[in-house]
C-alpha cells in the first residue's frame, strides 16, 4: 500500500474537477479558451462582423438564439435570449439595419402567412399582439425584432421570421438601439 496521504480537501477536490471536466468541450480545453456561457450562447466580437460599430451593432445568432448588442463606443456590450425562425427556409441571413421602431405596434400577416393561414386577422396592440410591445423593423420586408407576450417561445425556434425578445429586453434593447443600428443576422 502507498504511503501518500489522502486528504477529504484533496479527495473532494479531485471529485469535483472529474465532475466538471466533461462539461468543457475538448477543443477549448486544448486551446485554453472557452467561447460559451452557462446558457450556451455564442460570444460573439463585434470585430467578426462589421468594420466599424456605427451608431450601434446587433448580431442575431440564430444557433445560439442570442442577440448581442454592442453600443457605438463599445463600452456597453448585453447579450439578450431569443427565438428565432421555425426552419432555415423562414431565416434571412445577412446585413441589415433598424428602418423603423414602434412602441405597442400591430400585427399583419404576411402574404405567406395568409397562404397558409388564410383565417388569420390584423391584431392591434395589445396581449394577444405576437410583436409584444415594441417592434424595431428591419429593412427587409416583414423582418422584425420585436417582443412577445408568450414567454414559452424565447429559446426556440418559434417564429416565422423574426427575432423575439421578452417584452421587458425588447424595451430595454429599443431604448439603446437608434434606427439605422446595423444588423447582421447568422
Amino acid at each position: 500500500m502507498s504511503d501518500l496521504p489522502i486528504s477529504r480537501r484533496s479527495l473532494l477536490a479531485a471529485a469535483g474537477a472529474a465532475l466538471i471536466l466533461p462539461l468543457v468541450p475538448a477543443r477549448a480545453r486544448a486551446q485554453g479558451i472557452l467561447r460559451h456561457n452557462i446558457s450556451s450562447f455564442t460570444m460573439q466580437d463585434w470585430r467578426d462582423h462589421f468594420d466599424t460599430l456605427g451608431k450601434a451593432s446587433i448580431v442575431a445568432d440564430t444557433s445560439s438564439r442570442a442577440l448581442h448588442f454592442w453600443s457605438a463606443d463599445g463600452s456597453d456590450y448585453r447579450v439578450y435570449p431569443t427565438s428565432v425562425p421555425k426552419t432555415d427556409e423562414l431565416t434571412k441571413r445577412g446585413y441589415t439595419e433598424i428602418v423603423r421602431k414602434v412602441v405597442g405596434p400591430s400585427w399583419t400577416p404576411t402574404a405567406s402567412q395568409m397562404e397558409r393561414y388564410p383565417d388569420w386577422k390584423p391584431i392591434p396592440p395589445g396581449p394577444d399582439n405576437p410583436l409584444g410591445t415594441h417592434a424595431m423593423y428591419l429593412g427587409w420586408p416583414a423582418y422584425i425584432i420585436h417582443g412577445t407576450h408568450d414567454t414559452r417561445k424565447i429559446g426556440r425556434r418559434s417564429s416565422d421570421g423574426c427575432i423575439g425578445l421578452y417584452n421587458e429586453k425588447i424595451a430595454e434593447l429599443y431604448q439603446l438601439c437608434p434606427i439605422g443600428t446595423q444588423v447582421r443576422v447568422i
